[in-house]
């Protein structure tokens, strides 16, 4: 009953395009489901986000569910998780895209999820780190542990979003370290992140990973920005 009177006080409304959810839908309606732009890179294991990180780091695999556009629904979707604490976007794009990353055979030999880890002065300013709910998701379609403990941001930074690629580059390659035992040595691990746009921030991620004994880097993103 309590749930009626909320939801006539409050309807619940499509995280994309902002209309009225039906009963049967959740945070992201079936129109906005049909017309959001998928990537389908689990489909090929060479494909573009992959190819972003050639002669960068090696990985063993990368890609990203949905393409980022300016004013699109993969950048309202995510403004409104990263920003507006709508956390169950996350929740909901990790669902689906554990759907399709459940046949990418060299991922099951993922030992841990990673997420891209906030300094703990952003962490207290937004609340939350937007890739938590993302990763949980995948945590339990793939039933693969997740574990935000291991890597650790030791450097506030200004967002990145506004600065060059030489600026990022630059501002990015020292600002993570990992926190390991010999328990950790020879793993898989998946990291992820919201969005996939120069790399710089994923490529520093995974050589501060890589400095652990024998480890392997894959790459999954909710999204990756599209020139």
């Amino acid at each position: 009953m309590f749930k009626h009177i909320i939801n006539l006080f409050f309807p619940a409304v499509c995280a994309g395009c902002n209309s009225l959810l039906s009963p049967n839908e959740k945070v992201i309606c079936t129109i906005c489901r049909h017309n959001i732009p998928l990537t389908h890179q689990h489909i090929s294991p060479n494909n573009e986000a992959f190819k972003k990180f050639y002669g960068r780091i090696p990985l063993e695999y990368a890609s990203a569910l949905l393409y980022f556009h300016k004013k699109g629904i993969a950048q309202e979707l995510i403004h409104k998780l990263k920003y507006k604490g709508h956390q169950e976007i996350g929740t909901v794009l990790g669902h689906w895209y554990a759907q399709y990353l459940k046949d990418v055979v060299i991922l099951k030999t993922v030992d841990a999820i990673i997420p891209v880890p906030l300094h703990k002065r952003k962490h207290r300013e937004r609340g939350y780190n937007q890739v938590t709910t993302f990763g949980k998701a995948l945590s339990s379609e793939l039933n693969v542990p997740y574990n935000d403990s291991i890597l650790k941001r030791k450097v506030y930074s200004k967002t990145q979003s506004k600065k060059n690629l030489l600026g990022r580059n630059e501002g990015i390659k020292t600002i993570f370290e990992v926190s390991f035992t010999e328990n950790d040595h020879g793993k898989h691990f998946l990291l992820i992140d919201d969005v996939i746009t120069t790399g710089a921030t994923l490529e520093a991620c995974s050589r501060a990973l890589l400095t652990i004994p024998g480890s392997k880097i894959s790459i999954a993103c909710m999204a990756m920005a599209q020139s």
